[in-house]
């Protein structure tokens, strides 16, 4: 079976936590001590209904308020595929805490109040999905249940939400569903309540959306992570190279270039759990021989000399910033990018992007907590790169301080 990673975002109270809580419920993917755990907190609380909420907001602050603050991940399987959720917070001040969350979603549910329609914070969400390249969004009318299953309100929601998704460039998939997360309505059977709706239920949509074409199968990258040498009877002359690919398909017999040195070679095998396989594609983690000695070591990536990556010291890159202590212009920072990690310097802020209105704000001097923008870094080694439109892999790095080794940003290159 294959796996689809999908992620939630919504603004505060929009029923992001209680959707996935009646996912889980409904397909039967909860333990009975887990259902009695809730429905015993639900009591003390004084909930009329079973809050299913409760099963992804853990942390006591959550519970108290009534909100997300941190990624909850579950995982759940039926049996056409198996899923992982990040329910991720929709709160501003948590924007950090979502574009982490979102960093390895294939699709993104953005909920909508029915009640309140498109605002401020679904933009928000829908810019971020769009900038961390989510291709497949499903825009879930959440609420139907409190305005008695309005049409007219759902047509009239979908439209405006379309005519703002229509400035962005990434969310080519778009699927609206509405739904009463309460309820259940559309959640796993199609609802009763609202025949108008022509459309599958969510979990049906989850289970058939097609994501394998996200992956990219045309630029082969492999980037190497740690050399195999057992040093043992058996394997006496095993040198193998062990790692993800990060793009692309690796056979026996094809001919491979090592960056950065940019020496020549030929795959000799390509193995999987212990047993030797005849192709390796994105993302599979797999070990490597070649069939020349060479010295490659962790950081050194493994390509296909018909279509290399870029080869740069100079960045250009969007970057989410994670820190309390700001960023400023040449400000010395280390570099993680694939298996690589070198030092670099911030050459220059070119904009911040206002959230909420998508206007650039130029001319910055600085960034703050859950700020996003584009910068210019330098960095002390050239890296092998690819933009992130093109491989979410190779596309993308995390910045870390020298002096708190605190991962402060994560960015995308452009």
């Amino acid at each position: 079976m294959d796996l689809l990673r999908f992620t939630t975002a919504g603004s505060v109270d929009d029923g992001k936590s209680t959707l996935i809580g009646r996912l889980l419920y409904d397909s039967k993917s909860i333990f009975e001590d887990q259902l009695e755990a809730i429905e015993e907190s639900s009591r003390k609380k004084g909930d009329e209904n079973i809050n299913l909420a409760l099963l992804t907001d853990g942390l006591k602050a959550e519970r108290e308020q009534g909100i997300t603050i941190d990624v909850a991940y579950r995982y759940f399987a039926t049996p056409k595929r198996k899923f992982i959720i990040a329910d991720t917070p929709g709160h501003i001040q948590y924007t950090r805490n979502m574009v982490t969350g979102a960093s390895t979603a294939n699709l993104a549910i953005i909920l909508i109040d029915a009640r309140k329609g498109v605002i401020e914070q679904t933009k928000r969400h829908s810019f971020i999905a769009n900038l961390l390249s989510i291709k497949h969004v499903v825009v879930a009318v959440n609420k139907m249940d409190l305005v008695d299953y309005d049409q007219g309100v759902y047509d009239e929601i979908v439209k405006d939400y379309q005519s703002f998704a229509s400035r962005l460039d990434n969310l080519v998939d778009i699927t609206p569903i509405p739904i009463s997360a309460l309820n259940g309505d559309n959640i796993v059977e199609k609802s009763e309540n609202m025949p108008w709706f022509e459309g599958s239920s969510l979990l049906y949509h989850l289970e058939n959306v097609y994501v394998g074409g996200d992956e990219n199968h045309v630029q082969a990258r492999f980037p190497v992570q740690w050399v195999i040498r057992p040093q043992s009877d058996k394997f006496h002359d095993f040198r193998g190279f062990a790692g993800r690919v990060a793009g692309g398909v690796f056979r026996p017999g094809d001919d491979i270039t090592v960056l950065p040195s940019g020496f020549s070679s030929r795959v000799k095998g390509v193995f999987q759990d212990g047993q030797e396989i005849e192709e390796a594609f994105a993302p599979q983690s797999i070990t490597m021989t070649l069939e020349d000695e060479i010295d490659i070591s962790r950081g050194d990536m493994l390509v296909k000399a018909n279509n290399p990556p870029k080869q740069s010291q100079n960045l250009e890159a969007m970057i989410c910033w994670f820190s309390n202590q700001n960023l400023n212009q040449r400000a010395k920072l280390i570099i993680r990018h694939t298996t690589r990690e070198t030092k670099a310097i911030v050459q220059n802020m070119s904009y911040k992007v206002d959230i909420n209105t998508l206007r650039k704000e130029e001319d910055s001097s600085s960034f703050s907590l859950n700020e996003i923008g584009r910068i210019s870094l330098r960095t002390a080694a050239p890296l092998f790169y690819d933009s992130y439109n093109n491989n979410r892999q190779t596309g993308s790095f995390i910045l870390i301080d020298p002096g708190t080794n605190e991962t402060v940003a994560a960015g995308m290159i452009v």
